[in-house]
């Protein structure tokens, strides 16, 4: 089969699409011939080396597609579409392949309402706000909660959750996206200036830092996205980084709301397997509304 890896740190360049041998699912696993993977900064940044490893490293962590093999007995059988997040910073092979192996509770069943593509966007960065989201304990109805990035995909979906779950939200982001950020349920949307220790709590998509900690009020709560890397604790306020972990329970619930039409997907491009180096170069210009994906 073909896959996306690197062999070493670079930008774009360093992405290869190499033939290595199909994985075999173990017990309490699923091998799943991958429709669609969408392609995030973290693959960004595992190629560049952000998160260290050595030898070949495959790319990738959302996937939608058929479930082809089990390892054991279990909940899936082949046949099964699915969609699931495979977790991992220096993995050998991620789900930038046409097969994947991952753990059966990473799997969920795939959305019924949206095609593979768009469907290929959803787990890591649902997953992502929703845990994050978990970690701040908001109260609905009489917590305000405020999140930088929230015309992202991660900052998308903590708008979207929160404000469905009765939390009084405001967005942080460009004067541009401003009615999307309102269609998402934000009650409030800022491009400038935020009111110091404002909000019981902030979820830092944008990755602000000490900057977005200044606006949460005394004994509130701040996390951010990236482990390890938030802020250190000033006035009593609980600082911390949500680290996504794969739960396909959960993973469930978000394709339910999806189904529902709670959540929406974005898509920005779709590349060809092959083209995954382009791909990544797309990815590092920016300014993308949505999320690249790649098609096998």
């Amino acid at each position: 089969m073909r896959a996306v890896v690197v062999n070493s740190f670079g930008g774009p360049e360093a992405v290869e699409v190499v033939e290595t041998e199909v994985p075999e699912p173990g017990a309490g696993q699923v091998r799943i011939r991958v429709a669609a993977a969408s392609l995030n900064p973290v693959d960004a940044g595992v190629r560049a080396g952000v998160f260290g490893g050595a030898g070949r490293i495959g790319l990738g962590w959302d996937v939608a597609g058929t479930v082809d093999a089990v390892g054991a007995a279990g909940a899936w059988s082949v046949g099964d579409e699915v969609v699931a997040l495979h977790y991992g910073m220096a993995k050998p092979l991620g789900t930038h392949a046409e097969y994947v192996v991952v753990d059966a509770g990473a799997a969920a069943p795939a959305p019924a309402t949206v095609d593979a593509v768009h469907a290929a966007t959803l787990p890591l960065n649902a997953l992502t706000a929703a845990q994050a989201l978990d970690r701040l304990e908001l109260v609905p109805g009489r917590s305000s909660l405020l999140v930088t990035g929230a015309a992202g995909a991660v900052g998308g979906y903590a708008v979207r959750l929160a404000a469905h779950r009765g939390t009084a939200v405001t967005g942080l982001a460009r004067e541009g996206d401003e009615a999307f950020v309102r269609s998402l349920g934000a009650r409030h949307v800022t491009s400038g200036t935020v009111a110091e220790r404002d909000f019981d709590a902030v979820l830092d998509a944008a990755v602000l830092g000490e900057p977005a900690l200044a606006w949460v009020r005394d004994g509130g709560r701040y996390i951010g996205v990236i482990p390890h890397a938030e802020p250190a604790s000033v006035r009593g306020v609980r600082t911390g980084a949500v680290e996504v972990s794969a739960d396909g329970a959960r993973l469930a619930e978000l394709v339910r709301l999806l189904d529902e039409g709670v959540l929406t997907t974005r898509v920005a491009e779709t590349y060809a397997l092959e083209d995954a180096v382009k791909a990544h170069a797309r990815l590092d210009e920016g300014g993308l509304r949505g999320r690249l994906v790649l098609v096998p």
